[in-house]
């Protein structure tokens, strides 16, 4: 096992332990005779979505998707309002924050796409390695689904192989990798693929301080479990809501988000504010942590090398945008993987 940055073999193993003990809520293996595809994959046809802004409240955006040319590889996004820049190609390289979200930039600091975890895990979420999107502004839209919305214009439009690409390499680590976080306990572990498989396996668990609180799934990343998690929306704090709308307001950050009650869900410490979706029949609510398997990690994985996908199992405890993009960048920095 490799532990980047000199980590503490019994600081992982506390948290190791402490993933053990979680229940886990639900568990989604890939259909019955499902593999992954041998081939890159993009949509047959332009479609399109709109919605409210994220972080311009009253307004709209609009997000335009094109099949990728024949040998065009990876994901890239064009600010058409800015035509003097390059594409925004979506990959680890191009990550210019990932505190609050994912920031993806290239050139000039206006040329950056906030939030672009809800559009590019949709690249390894739905198995389109290849895509062109055009939007406006650097604020794409946010709706009262997850990224729902998204998936119906992607599936509707088609996803077909990609004319002449070359045969999809998939990527495991040599030896189990692991990055702590270095406050929290959380961790994210990769282990590497067994037998030439070419699966992902996901092992995801959260612990918050609200009504959220622990919360744990386990599944196979394919399309139908994908889209099974992509309703959840994005979550904060009822305490954090309070505070944009009123401290907030002084803070152009704040002043201007577009959340609602609709399109986020929002917690309070022993209960939700609003209504959670991804119910289990026990009244458990799952939304959160398929949120964070969805829309945020399966995203951040979907910054690997286009032309690649990930296989083998990842475990994430407590794990958010930062520790991911830094766990992903570490592996390829110091080249702890290989092709299975």
């Amino acid at each position: 096992m490799h532990l980047f940055n000199n980590g503490s073999k019994d600081a992982f193993q506390r948290a190791w332990d402490a993933l053990q003990t979680q229940a886990i809520d639900d568990v989604r293996p890939a259909p019955a005779g499902w593999k992954p595809p041998e081939y890159a994959q993009t949509i047959a046809k332009e479609c399109s979505v709109t919605g409210p802004a994220t972080y311009s409240k009253g307004k709209s955006r609009t997000l335009r998707f094109l099949p990728a040319e024949p040998l065009e590889s990876g994901w890239s996004f064009n600010r058409c309002d800015l035509p003097e820049q390059y594409p925004i190609k979506a990959c680890l390289q191009n990550v210019a924050r990932a505190d609050r979200a994912i920031i993806l930039r290239t050139g000039a600091d206006a040329n950056r796409l906030r939030m672009s975890e809800h559009i590019i895990c949709h690249r390894l979420g739905l198995g389109i390695d290849n895509l062109r999107v055009e939007i406006a502004s650097e604020d794409p839209p946010l709706f009262d689904e997850g990224s729902m919305p998204i998936v119906k214009a992607l599936t509707e439009a088609g996803i077909v192989k990609q004319k002449l690409s070359a045969p999809l390499l998939y990527v495991t680590p040599k030896e189990p990798i692991v990055l702590m976080h270095p406050s929290n306990g959380g961790f994210l572990m990769w282990e590497p693929a067994e037998n030439g498989d070419k699966r992902l396996s996901l092992d995801v668990a959260i612990d918050f301080p609200t009504a959220i609180g622990k919360e744990r799934i386990q599944l196979d990343l394919c399309e139908e479990t994908f889209i099974h998690g992509a309703v959840a929306r994005t979550n904060c704090s009822a305490s954090e809501m309070r505070m944009a709308k009123t401290i907030g307001l002084l803070f152009s950050e704040y002043r201007n988000l577009g959340y609602t009650n609709e399109n986020i869900l929002l917690a309070d410490k022993d209960k939700y504010v609003n209504t959670p979706k991804l119910v289990l029949p026990s009244g458990k609510a799952l939304e959160a942590v398929w949120h964070r398997t969805c829309l945020d990690l399966i995203a951040a994985l979907s910054l690997i090398t286009p032309g690649t996908r990930p296989a083998g199992k990842i475990s994430s405890y407590k794990s958010g945008h930062v520790l991911d993009v830094r766990f992903l960048s570490l592996a390829s920095l110091e080249d702890c993987l290989t092709f299975c």
